[in-house]
């Protein structure tokens, strides 16, 4: 595959109208604005940017080790990455996030590419054998497109900026090209994250994030809100 297509493929892959359903979740953003906790364009930075932090050590290590599984053809690792980090969710809503968003990039790539082992993942979703998350969807979808693990961390990582930026813009008052500016100074920390996660295994997988993951669990219960818990 030419560096081209490549290219393209990653482009697609991580593109926010991928229907997926990134835009109904605002990964704890909503609290966050609602609580004050973030009231401008630097608040909102900042809690990206904790947000791709635990995202890189928790997540991004599922979603590496899953790639290296589907590349070797071994489907037990890949069972085994899917449970990690299911079970690093703390909360509901981050789980409920996870598994919404995994099984239906799962069919979208069944959809726009051959994928027997993202059809096979599929198959045990929906049979309640695995619980589906959105990592290893997406690390699943990489390897079936023919990316390289690197591409399928950056896909992963823009994903949870990508969204939660773009939640900001219905959520509180910050201008078009703010918010870019958030997304790209937070997406050039993604290759120093990479360099650091990449020789981690399941079991070196945390973050402390404890504000986030309070903030996300009160939105369960939230009276009012723009996004789906």
């Amino acid at each position: 595959m030419s560096a081209v297509s490549s290219m393209m493929r990653l482009l697609q892959l991580g593109d926010s109208a991928l229907p997926v359903g990134a835009f109904s979740f605002s990964n704890g953003l909503e609290s966050a604005v609602q609580a004050k906790v973030v009231r401008d364009a630097g608040g909102l930075e900042a809690f990206v940017r904790v947000a791709a932090r635990a995202s890189a050590t928790t997540d991004g290590i599922a979603l590496l080790e899953a790639f290296r599984a589907a590349r070797d053809g071994d489907r037990p690792r890949v069972a085994l990455a899917d449970r990690e980090a299911f079970g690093r969710k703390l909360n509901e809503e981050m789980r409920v996030m996870s598994v919404r968003m995994g099984r239906k990039l799962a069919e979208v790539a069944v959809k726009i590419a051959e994928a027997p082992g993202v059809e096979a993942w599929l198959g045990e979703i929906r049979r309640g054998e695995t619980p589906g998350t959105y990592p290893v969807a997406q690390a699943l979808a990489s390897e079936a497109l023919g990316l390289d693990e690197a591409s399928a961390f950056a896909a992963h990582q823009y994903g949870v900026a990508a969204m939660m930026v773009n939640a900001s813009m219905r959520l509180m008052r910050i201008g078009h090209m703010d918010a870019q500016a958030i997304l790209r100074r937070v997406g050039d920390e993604a290759a120093a994250a990479y360099d650091e996660v990449r020789g981690r295994s399941l079991a070196d997988m945390a973050s402390f994030s404890p504000m986030v993951d309070v903030l996300a669990a009160a939105h369960v219960r939230a009276s009012v809100r723009l996004f789906m818990n």
